[in-house]
């Protein structure tokens, strides 16, 4: 148990995944204080809160991000406010009981609602491995991607999304022709199809989303979180067509 803007909120860890990662936070209602989560509040149940809203990052075309800190800042609650208004819930910027409900569907045992971890696995069979960082950080990494994919899914009508390529081993990444230092090498891209939707429209989707790596094909779009991750090489926004 953890105190948070003077409440006391318990972490229900939902389950647990392969490679020792804790797959989400279901965060246990206050009987107190509606608001579960509020602007101010810090720790773990923020973090995954802002993983889990990701995808609402702005409400046009932006270059922006919501940074995941474990601090309840003025972006996350507007990032929280964008998901309470895209599920037809009171848009109050806080993580109250409807809101965390919403929140907790969206996790399943296998990935997301509408994602699972194998539509990301390298196509040459590795799965999550051999990669340029290790097995349990890229299925981590996945992870976050699935939630702003769910963004897109939202915004695009609930459409079915099609994953054409998500983790990549450096040995398929090679076979394919793509550079050393890939997004997909690390799991923190897709390219992707979303049913009825041209990639034009994908894109704008995209642009609101959070992503900031975005290239339009003919036939798909692809997306990443390349400044999230410094570290990975590619800290710049990159939005092109190619």
């Amino acid at each position: 148990m953890r105190s948070a803007g003077g409440r006391t909120i318990g972490i229900l860890i939902s389950a647990t995944l392969a490679f020792g990662l804790t797959s989400g936070a279901a965060f246990a209602k206050s009987a107190e204080d509606p608001a579960l989560l509020e602007r101010g509040d810090t720790g773990q149940d923020v973090t995954e809160v802002q993983i889990r809203v990701a995808g609402w990052a702005a409400d046009s075309a932006a270059e922006e991000y919501v940074e995941v800190n474990g601090e309840f800042d003025a972006a996350t609650e507007a990032a929280v406010t964008r998901f309470q208004d895209a599920y037809g819930l009171q848009t109050t910027g806080e993580v109250d009981a409807e809101t965390q409900s919403e929140l907790d569907a969206l996790e399943d045992s296998d990935g997301t609602k509408n994602f699972n971890f194998s539509e990301f696995h390298s196509k040459d069979g590795a799965g999550f491995s051999g990669g340029n960082v290790g097995e349990s950080e890229v299925k981590e990494n996945v992870r976050r991607l699935m939630y702003k994919l769910e963004a897109i899914r939202k915004k695009a009508g609930d459409q079915p999304i099609t994953v054409n390529s998500g983790f990549r081993s450096k040995s398929h990444n090679d076979s394919v022709g793509g550079a050393s230092n890939s997004q997909h090498t690390y799991g923190i891209a897709a390219d992707i199809v979303v049913s009825g939707a041209s990639p034009g429209k994908v894109t704008d989707y995209a642009k609101t989303t959070g992503f900031s790596g975005i290239i339009t094909y003919s036939g798909f779009v692809h997306v990443d979180s390349r400044v999230e991750y410094p570290d990975y090489g590619a800290g710049e926004w990159y939005w092109d067509n190619a």
